[in-house]
């Protein structure tokens, strides 16, 4: 599971106020909702990309700290994609992926690794 971080400003509630219907309209029915570490997340089972088995996503709520969205992608492996005849809908499943986290966080792929690399450094210790 990863989270993702909003621009500076910005509130999750305020760049998707419907959570569920954005999940929906990039992946497919959300079919439950499932616990991490206290947070009720959505479940999309059977998401519309083949590429994907299965997608868990929702908003990760700290209390006195600004929302996450926390999202975790199951993917097929990429040769019985292909083997299928899907080698398209990979990469429909990049650009659904990046689109709906630049929706959610208003930050683009690089800006993302760019946070996660800071995150990473921060956490090193001190020798």
């Amino acid at each position: 599971m990863k989270e993702y971080k909003m621009r500076r400003g910005e509130h999750l509630d305020d760049r998707m106020p419907d959570l569920k219907g954005s999940i929906e309209e990039y992946f497919g029915e959300v079919t439950g909702t499932e616990e991490w570490e206290g947070h009720e997340l959505y479940v999309v089972e059977d998401p519309d990309n083949p590429v994907f088995d299965r997608i868990v996503a929702g908003a990760a709520e700290y209390g006195s700290k600004k929302d996450k969205l926390a999202v975790h992608f199951e993917e097929r492996p990429a040769e019985d994609v292909i083997a299928e005849g899907n080698a398209d809908a990979a990469a429909d499943a990049v650009d659904a992926k990046n689109e709906f986290l630049l929706e959610a966080t208003g930050r683009d792929a690089k800006s993302r690794r760019d946070s996660l690399k800071r995150e990473v450094e921060d956490d090193a210790p001190d020798y």
